[in-house]
């Protein structure tokens, strides 16, 4: 049986991680190091491969009324039945989508000392650089090293390497409008006005975060995990990602892998259209194994509501008697601090705020 072991790696000071880059291409390295060991035992849960919803982001927007009246329903059932869907005919160009990859890729390949740079603490600091998810209270690490930039309602970026910084804000730009022709799509799936969602969460003013992943070959992936499973908090994450899949999500409580169809969004539902929608909608469980062979790369691109919105269930969906709100309100920023300060732990936040 596959075990982790203690190497003779150089440990870095004040007892953190070192990238998982540096680690990855150590000469040293030969077997998953104990920090790093999710699991004791190799992980072999069955993973299904069932067909994951669809949406024709095009039709969503049709002007023909029964074409986008099927896909509002398509994306609805998808959001009630799968929290997941895939997002095609977005009109974000291919050729874009490869460039912030390989854009990614190329920030990932700074000098530590040059990544060093954009470190920051805070959960909230405007641009974080690091590894794992929050090594400073984690036992286990996870095999993972990260850029997250908040792009908006401020535009906020790291100035190298040059051109990264433009590309990401037309990118995000882009990620912004589809995203707002989804929600426009999910609030009339709830039986909402259109803009219910977009004036309920002060879209204008909503907070956008860029996240970009990296996840080196492991020695052996079976021990180790790239982020462990969790919910988002937000309302939608778009995902982008190189040829390599990783990303599985939780249906019907068996684990299910999310391959990307080419030039589509992979789209996860959020904590926060959870309790606005009032559990109709549930906010999906996923995670990201790592593999021996191939270096993965994805961008995560997190739309949630205002910093200083109080999110609540939507009153229109409270009926008073049959219906009772399941949810406490809570600002999206304390939301935030109180999921990103602490380990991730499938939907332990989420559960905070869940009535009982």
């Amino acid at each position: 049986m596959a075990t982790a072991t203690d190497t003779n790696l150089p440990q870095t000071p004040a007892s953190l991680p070192r990238c998982i880059k540096e680690l990855a291409e150590s000469a040293y390295l030969t077997s998953v190091p104990s920090s790093y060991a999710y699991s004791t035992t190799p992980i072999t849960e069955p993973v299904l491969r069932d067909s994951i919803p669809v949406i024709d982001f095009s039709l969503l927007m049709s002007e023909n009324h029964d074409q986008r009246s099927k896909a509002i329903y398509d994306l609805g059932k998808a959001c009630q039945d799968w929290g997941f869907f895939m997002v095609v005919n977005h009109g974000v160009p291919e050729s874009m989508m490869k460039a912030i990859i390989d854009a990614c890729d190329g920030f990932f390949n700074l000098s530590a000392d040059e990544k060093r740079e954009f470190a920051g603490k805070h959960v909230l600091d405007p641009i974080r650089c690091g590894t794992s998810f929050n090594a400073s209270v984690e036992k286990v690490y996870f095999w993972r090293d990260f850029l997250k930039v908040l792009v908006h309602p401020d535009f906020n970026f790291p100035y190298k390497p040059p051109g990264f910084s433009e590309l990401a804000s037309e990118y995000c730009a882009r990620i912004r409008t589809v995203t707002r022709g989804l929600l426009g799509g999910i609030s009339k799936s709830l039986g909402l006005e259109e803009c219910f969602i977009e004036k309920a969460v002060n879209l204008d003013s909503s907070l956008q975060i860029f996240v970009a992943n990296l996840y080196p070959p492991c020695p052996q992936p079976e021990l180790a995990m790239g982020m462990p499973p969790h919910s988002d908090h937000g309302l939608l994450t778009l995902l982008a990602e190189n040829e390599i899949g990783g990303l599985q999500i939780q249906h019907n409580g068996r684990w299910v892998h999310a391959n990307s169809i080419p030039n589509s969004f992979l789209v996860n539902t959020g904590d926060h259209l959870e309790i606005l929608s009032n559990g109709r909608y549930r906010s999906n469980v996923h995670r990201a194994v790592v593999n021996n062979k191939a270096r993965r790369i994805s961008l995560a691109i997190a739309n949630g509501p205002s910093l200083d919105t109080m999110v609540s269930p939507a009153p229109e969906l409270i009926d008073g008697e049959n219906q009772q709100p399941l949810y406490r309100p809570m600002k999206y920023r304390d939301y935030i601090e109180l999921q990103q300060s602490n380990q991730l732990d499938g939907k332990s936040c989420l559960d905070r705020v869940r009535r009982g």
